[in-house]
């Protein structure tokens, strides 16, 4: 989601269209080489990359924003930041965002306002799984589809926050897809996971081999 325009790569064409759980957004086509790169995955294992993938901040679509909103009080307190301080810039209109727009998360001392100051990893993600909420309601979709994205109908490589020959964890565990079939298959419904499966010839293999654990 929320990429830049690029070239789109070669793709292939899904059996139809899947569209998301939230409504938006929809996609019909793949990108290839989320069957082939590669990167480490178990982003709360690694000790090398010091979140560098959230130096940048996030795009937070309108879904989960307002979701975010509706538990500003509580989340403010446990934060210690006030709410007039996550995000910046205007909100922007996407068709792939759910609730049609997205706004940028701030960025303080080149870290994502929501990334531990003390430990490692998400404070969204921490603070939901500790109030027993489901992450996915409330953490930027941009997040827990990284690295991928969709765009216009394709699924495909997120360019916007991180290319692959600058991913510094490239190359050292399974593939963009098998990394996150479990979220797609929260998006998008568990036919999509067999479709793409069908089309990912080391998926099954992976998978049965290597534990994959979700930042």
């Amino acid at each position: 989601m929320y990429a830049r325009r690029v070239t789109e790569p070669d793709s292939i064409p899904l059996s139809r269209a899947y569209v998301a759980a939230d409504g938006t957004p929809r996609i019909d086509r793949v990108d290839p080489s989320i069957f082939t790169q590669t990167y480490f995955a178990r982003c709360m294992e690694c000790t090398f990359c010091h979140d560098v993938c959230c130096a940048h901040g996030c795009d937070i679509d309108e879904q989960r924003e307002k979701a975010l909103l509706s538990r500003a009080t509580e989340l403010e307190a446990w934060l210690g930041i006030p709410r007039t301080e996550w995000f910046v810039g205007a909100r922007e209109p996407d068709p792939d965002s759910p609730g049609g727009s997205y706004i940028a998360t701030r960025v303080v001392n080149d870290r994502c306002v929501f990334l531990s100051k003390t430990g490692r990893g998400c404070r969204i993600h921490t603070f939901a799984l500790e109030r027993g909420l489901d992450y996915h309601e409330v953490k930027p979709l941009s997040c827990w589809l990284f690295p991928l994205l969709t765009r216009d109908g394709l699924l495909t490589t997120n360019r916007a926050m991180a290319s692959y020959d600058e991913l510094v964890c490239k190359g050292l565990g399974p593939t963009f897809y098998e990394a996150v079939r479990d979220e797609l298959g929260h998006m998008f419904g568990p036919e999509l996971k067999r479709e793409l499966d069908g089309m990912a010839p080391r998926t099954s293999s992976v998978l049965r081999r290597l534990p994959l654990a979700t930042p």
